[in-house]
């Protein structure tokens, strides 16, 4: 199947889209992909040696769980929405960054879903080797509690 590149199913704007290709998504995975180096989406976050910090991971798996989201939301009509990381549970890496020229595949898995709160297992994975593992709580709000965490209006409050 065919898909767009990430940026059509996540609510952000550039410089803020991390992760590039999208390569599968279905009903519980979603495949996303991104190159480390000087000439990809990730240039204005390499370090010096044109590395990645791996403290990227935690927002490389989140976004490719709002890549899953906003596919899923697309299907029914609906534009990308905003969501929330709540936390990560387990997260482990084996490398300090991720080194220049790599391929990021970035893999969630979801575990469980409520009304919107979920849980994926993530992975991000270098030439095969699982570099990245890790829980990932999210969360989706609604428009009125998006309002309030903006400074809109009180929580509860009807609008006019």
């Amino acid at each position: 199947m065919q898909y767009y590149l990430a940026e059509n199913y996540l609510p952000h704007e550039k410089p803020m889209v991390m992760i590039e290709h999208v390569h599968q998504i279905d009903e519980n995975s979603c495949i996303c992909s991104v190159d480390v180096n000087q000439h990809s989406i990730l240039a204005p976050f390499l370090n010096e040696d044109n590395s990645l910090s791996n403290f990227y991971a935690i927002e490389l798996m989140a976004q490719t769980i709002g890549v899953w989201n906003g596919y899923h939301g697309m299907k029914n009509n609906q534009p990308p929405r905003l969501g929330m990381l709540l936390g990560g549970r387990s997260i482990t890496t084996t490398l300090p960054t991720f080194p220049h020229h790599s391929r990021l595949m970035i893999h969630a898995n979801l575990v469980l879903a409520d009304a919107r709160l979920a849980n994926f297992d993530c992975q991000i994975m270098i030439e095969k080797q699982c570099v990245v593992s890790g829980k990932l709580n999210v969360y989706e709000p609604d428009n009125n509690e998006l309002d309030f965490l903006f400074g809109k209006k009180r929580l509860g409050e009807q609008k006019q």
